[in-house]
């Protein structure tokens, strides 16, 4: 036995090739590393527009030409295929009954209100003539209430020095716009003088007449009287569809010049709210946005720079 406190000799650790191994659990390759190539190739999306989406460019700028006119027809309004009062008359068809508020004022060739003149409205209902009446109040102002959207006969009834003088006009009363429940028509009339009306020819064909008639009504039948805050949202409402063709027309210039497919959906989307005459705009739009689903996306081969060399 050795003595006590004798050290045990030192022997080194013999290091092992598989140290790694064991730590990872992975054997290492004993065989010699393979390299091998394949036929794929590394490609990146091409930044230009595809020649398909080139042509659907074409065509969202086309239907952004049929937005703008039918802005401008709009925006027109004494001209055009669609004219104010037939844009409310149309909207006043499908309008609730008694729906129509109808307001104004009555005053003579001076300016001066005519106090207690006769406001008489008539309308067609299916065949029947129904009316209603009002008597103006001290400053010339009257108002009607519950009336039927749509076209109708409006005589103001003057008297003054024993004669009765009629004046009557063509009236189109708004429908509600919009989310209102009822429609506002303000007017307001100037009934000719005295000297005007004695020149009028009587309804009997006699020389004088207690009740004396000018009737504007015939001139009036493609242009009734309408409330002027209808006719400048109709005006406005035009502008607005010159403005969104004017939209979709630089998306559409921006997506040509940038290749961007998701910039020429936008523009088609835009341009289908464009209207146009007969709605136009409206089918070919949903038409060119359907197209862009269609397009598709180029790529390009990366390669290597020194092989171009």
């Amino acid at each position: 036995m050795g003595e006590e406190g004798e050290e045990a000799p030192f022997e080194p650790v013999e290091e092992k090739d598989d140290y790694l191994d064991e730590l990872t659990g992975l054997q290492e390759p004993q065989s010699a590393m393979m390299f091998s190539s394949s036929e794929a190739v590394l490609t990146i999306e091409d930044p230009n527009l595809h020649p398909m989406g080139k042509a659907i460019a074409v065509f969202v700028i086309f239907i952004c030409l049929l937005g703008f006119l039918n802005g401008l027809d709009y925006a027109s309004a004494e001209d055009g295929l669609v004219r104010p009062d037939e844009f409310v008359y149309r909207l006043s068809l499908n309008a609730p009954d008694e729906s129509a508020t109808f307001r104004g004022t009555v005053s003579d060739h001076n300016g001066d209100a005519l106090v207690n003149a006769t406001v008489y409205v008539s309308w067609d209902e299916n065949g029947i003539w129904n009316y209603s009446e009002v008597f103006t109040d001290s400053s010339g102002a009257f108002e009607f209430e519950h009336l039927d959207p749509g076209l109708a006969r409006v005589d103001i009834i003057v008297e003054r020095d024993g004669k009765r003088d009629v004046l009557a006009n063509r009236v189109l009363l708004s429908p509600p716009a919009m989310i209102e429940p009822i429609g506002f028509t303000q007017i307001d009339f100037t009934v000719p003088s005295e000297d005007e009306f004695a020149q009028a020819p009587c309804s009997n064909g006699a020389e004088s007449c207690e009740i004396r008639n000018i009737d504007l009504t015939p001139g009036q039948m493609e242009h009734p009287l309408m409330d002027p805050g209808a006719a400048g949202i109709y005006i406005t409402v035009g502008f607005g569809f010159m403005g969104l063709a004017l939209i979709a027309g630089g998306f559409t210039i921006w997506a040509l010049k940038s290749g961007s497919l998701l910039v020429l959906r936008t523009a088609a989307a835009l341009s289908f709210f464009g209207m146009g005459h007969y709605y136009s705009a409206c089918l070919f739009g949903l038409v060119a946005f359907g197209l862009t689903f269609a397009v598709p996306r180029p790529r390009i081969i990366l390669t290597d720079p020194r092989h171009d060399a």
